[in-house]
């Protein structure tokens, strides 16, 4: 009889989370916002060089004053450059799907951040710096679309598998979702694992809320088949990180095993070659979100909080086996 009562009120609670989180949204998609897309790939491919002297006008940040003229003119008849910009448009088209989505991210980031102030939305080529894919400042949003064209995608045969399946086009709202959360984050120091977790929690919490029309699997960066591992096993890798007393371990080879992007997470055990990396930044994701459950904290509230009071707080159970 207990157990039905549980079972019940764990389902009326969740309706009304549900309910909750339906008009929220329904608010966020009337918030206006008002921003267009500058396709600086676009122009820089068809110009001429005595469009140079317009396009620095118009873009002086991405001209270096180092770099001498004739290097932007021989570039434009680049036949990299040009070939780079033959598949950007193959693959994007006018843009009109993206647009939509950062759209959207801007709605979200206007109702969580009420002084939020659109930025200009600038497209380029940056002959696939996958280092550098997306870069967000106060004003300005930077989106190099030749690190999107598809993860197995000719220019990307040199890139390692793990990096290049996230170089897709649904992967740009959620590099500029992960650029804002570090805006917002406030984590002074990093020095243990559980740091680290709670750090990237806290990034994936904040796509959590601003691009809730993506996947969970695309939010990390996972496949679905990489998510369903971490799922299946998570009550097992909480028991090893316990159990090896990892969370408080400020042991520099920590972040490179569970944190960092990689092939794979290392337990040093036979079922590391079936492991998604980053498995700490998802055991992280599932304390912050135990921690947003249990605690009435607004989204921008819990990105300044210490990573120990949001652990201590969280009440986190990993799912059973």
């Amino acid at each position: 009889m207990m157990k039905k009562l549980i079972l019940v009120l764990a389902i009326l609670a969740l309706s009304v989370a549900c309910q909750k989180d339906s008009k929220i949204e329904e608010e966020i998609a009337k918030i206006d916002v008002n921003f267009k897309v500058e396709r600086f790939d676009r122009q820089f491919a068809t110009a001429q060089p005595n469009d140079l002297p317009r396009l620095k006008a118009t873009f002086p940040f991405l001209f270096s004053e180092r770099v001498d003229d004739s290097v932007w003119i021989n570039r434009m008849k680049d036949t990299l450059q040009q070939s780079l910009f033959t598949e950007v448009d193959k693959t994007f088209g006018d843009f009109s799907e993206v647009t939509k989505d950062i759209t959207s991210l801007f709605q979200h980031l206007k109702y969580y951040d009420k002084i939020f102030t659109e930025p200009r939305v600038i497209t380029l080529t940056n002959f696939v710096d996958y280092r550098n894919k997306t870069i967000v400042t106060d004003t300005i949003d930077l989106v190099a679309l030749d690190n999107y064209l598809g993860k197995d995608h000719k220019f990307y045969t040199d890139i390692p598998r793990y990096l290049a399946q996230n170089m897709r086009p649904p992967q740009i709202v959620c590099d500029l979702a992960a650029d804002y959360a570090e805006k917002y984050i406030s984590q002074l120091q990093r020095k243990t694992l559980l740091d680290d977790m709670i750090y990237f929690g806290k990034q994936l919490y904040f796509k959590d809320k601003v691009i809730p029309f993506e996947t969970d699997a695309e939010k990390i960066g996972y496949t679905q088949k990489q998510l369903d591992w971490a799922i299946s096993n998570e009550s097992y890798i909480w028991r090893y990180f316990i159990e090896k007393e990892l969370l408080y371990s400020t042991d520099s080879s920590l972040p490179n095993r569970f944190i960092a992007p990689a092939p794979f997470s290392k337990f040093y055990l036979e079922l590391d070659s079936d492991s998604p990396g980053r498995l700490g930044q998802y055991m992280g994701w599932q304390i912050v979100r135990s921690y947003m459950e249990h605690n009435d904290v607004g989204l921008m509230d819990m990105l300044k909080k210490d990573a120990t009071e949001i652990f201590n707080d969280a009440k986190f159970k990993p799912r059973k086996e």
